[in-house]
């Protein structure tokens, strides 16, 4: 079939299932958008670049699917840095399209001209420059398998001006061929047996769950494996709801500002069987300490993760997909394990440390304590809304006081920690997943960092209800001043006289505002009934900790505890 390129391309997003397009237009891609318009092809228009590319993450973390954005050249391509830089850390399958000045005037700083391939190398899993009309085919059908198999991660295609206004005889790719790529999902069977071997001679196993689980959507393979063995979890912030928070092995969120419970347990364990994680430096604390009586296990699909960050025992390569039931199939096998007799003292011990140390605050009757809306929020919706967070204190209470139970339920930039991520990844959300309450739990810094996509949910009537958690200061840096900065707020308070109210307002979204604690069931309750997306201003006391905490550089058994 003869069309010229920008065809093309939108008939390759058509050929891979893609439901719908996040973007913002610029002169290089004129011609792509035109094509978009005759297609009549679905296309959410952002207020910013980058609130398309973390919509498009958004999308792709609710979904599961691959997360499509188009922005233009240069300061267009520019934009979306922060936002695939967040995909990758995170492992979000996202393809970014970007417009390039023409072939002709690559390399001599024309108007609107940036590298961005140069620029995304390191931040992405893969990048082409499409010079060939004739390249676009194969180079969308490979862009697209890169993104989704194997370790998820980012592509960007940035396509020269020309290619989209030149002629081809399109024809897609049936299937990929790429020389060096592996996405293989099968490992060594003999590693889990390895593993089985261990874990049937542990008297203090403990399961670490990761993000992992939650981007191979393998959290009901974790349960099943969970029920079998009544092996204690802990989870990174990025494996929340891969384990109902509500069941009794879950100990919760382990590292700097995980539980009591999660932290000892990992000091105490004698294995510790990480899947899907990367041992991240905000849980492990001090490395050298980190299970420092355990053999350390690692499922990840990612040899390169293997022995980044920890020196692990015993490893198994693979998707999960394949070795979660491949473990649980070796210990079924063996009748005479004993799980429940032979864990009961370790399960004991665990279940007394959640119990006698559990997360807890100090309560008030004249001031709304940050935990509370939490909690409330996780009340009202009953645990079954997709909760999506910035970055900061937050976020935190968020993971620890959110009964989450199911996975892709929370939406949060985990790696990266990108302040202004939330309001553009909950409208990326609500559009994978209208049916479903989103519901955005922000702070009144990170809210200004992509405030103009409240027109784009006004626009369009994504429904997303947005908790403002207005302390009037940058939470977490006030927090750490205060506790290793000698009380020296340095540019942290941010005495804000923004009315976050009329802001909502006047984009076209509701507003409402909380003040006391009274107000706070019936107010919230008022906003998630409230047809269209809504702004609630919840006003907090400006000096509130984040606790438990371990320092930074400390042992994961040295928490400063709260309460």
């Amino acid at each position: 079939m003869e069309m010229i390129g920008a065809q093309a391309v939108i008939e390759s997003l058509k050929n891979e299932g893609v439901e719908v397009v996040f973007g913002y237009p610029g002169g290089a891609v004129l011609t792509l958008y035109d094509a978009l318009y005759k297609a009549e092809f679905p296309h959410v228009l952002a207020r910013h670049e980058q609130g398309a590319v973390h919509a498009a993450d958004g999308y792709a973390r609710a979904t599961g699917k691959v997360g499509v954005c188009f922005a233009t050249s240069g300061p267009g391509g520019t934009n979306l840095i922060t936002g695939i830089a967040t995909a990758y850390m995170d492992s979000v399958p996202l393809v970014a399209i970007t417009g390039q000045v023409g072939v002709s005037l690559i390399g001599k700083d024309s108007f609107q001209e940036a590298d961005i391939c140069g620029i995304t190398t390191p931040i992405t899993k893969h990048n082409y420059l499409v010079k060939k009309v004739q390249d676009l085919p194969r180079v969308l059908k490979e862009a697209f398998h890169i993104a989704r198999t194997g370790r998820p991660g980012p592509v960007v295609i940035d396509i020269s001006k020309d290619v989209f206004n030149a002629t081809i005889d399109y024809h897609y790719p049936d299937e990929v061929k790429l020389r060096g790529y592996r996405d293989s999902a099968t490992g060594q069977p003999a590693e889990v047996a390895a593993v089985a071997a261990e874990l049937k001679q542990a008297e203090k196993p403990l399961i670490f769950v990761g993000g992992g689980v939650n981007i191979s959507d393998t959290s009901a393979d974790l349960r099943q494996l969970i029920a079998m063995t009544g092996v204690p979890v802990i989870t990174s912030l990025m494996g929340l709801g891969c384990i109902p928070d509500q069941a009794a092995e879950n100990l919760g969120m382990v590292g700097m500002h995980g539980t009591y419970a999660a932290n000892m347990a990992t000091t105490e364990c004698d294995l510790l069987v990480g899947i899907g994680v990367r041992f991240d430096d905000r849980v492990t604390g001090l490395v050298q300490e980190f299970a420092p009586k355990a053999k350390i296990v690692h499922f990840d699909i990612d040899p390169a993760e293997i022995n980044k960050n920890v020196r692990v025992d015993l490893k198994v390569v693979g998707d999960l997909k394949w070795s979660l039931p491949a473990l649980s199939e070796q210990l079924a096998a063996d009748s005479t394990i004993g799980w429940q007799e032979r864990l009961a003292p370790w399960r004991q011990q665990v279940y007394g440390w959640k119990q006698d140390k559990p997360l807890i605050y100090q309560k008030s009757d004249t001031t709304i304590m940050p935990q509370q809306v939490i909690e409330m929020v996780s009340r009202l919706t009953q645990s079954d809304a997709i909760i999506v967070t910035d970055v900061g204190q937050h976020q935190m209470w968020t993971a620890q006081f959110y009964q989450f139970r199911a996975p892709r339920t929370l939406l949060t930039s985990g790696g990266l920690g990108t302040m202004g991520y939330g309001l553009p990844a909950a409208i990326g959300a609500q559009v994978g997943q209208p049916d479903k309450t989103v519901v955005l739990i922000t702070g009144d810094g990170s809210i200004m960092m992509n405030c103009q996509e409240f027109a784009t949910a006004a626009n369009n009537g994504f429904p997303v209800k947005t908790i403002v958690m207005n302390n009037q200061v940058l939470g977490m840096v006030t927090q750490w001043q205060r506790m290793f900065y000698g009380e020296r707020y340095s540019q942290s308070k941010l005495q804000g006289r923004t009315d976050f109210v009329k802001l909502a307002e006047a984009m076209g979204a509701a507003g409402f505002r909380i003040t006391e604690p009274a107000e706070l069931e019936s107010v919230l309750r008022q906003a998630l009934a409230t047809e269209g997306p809504v702004l609630v201003d919840v006003q907090l006391p400006e000096v509130e900790d984040v606790l438990p905490m371990v320092p930074a550089g400390g042992r994961l058994d040295q928490m400063i505890l709260g309460g």
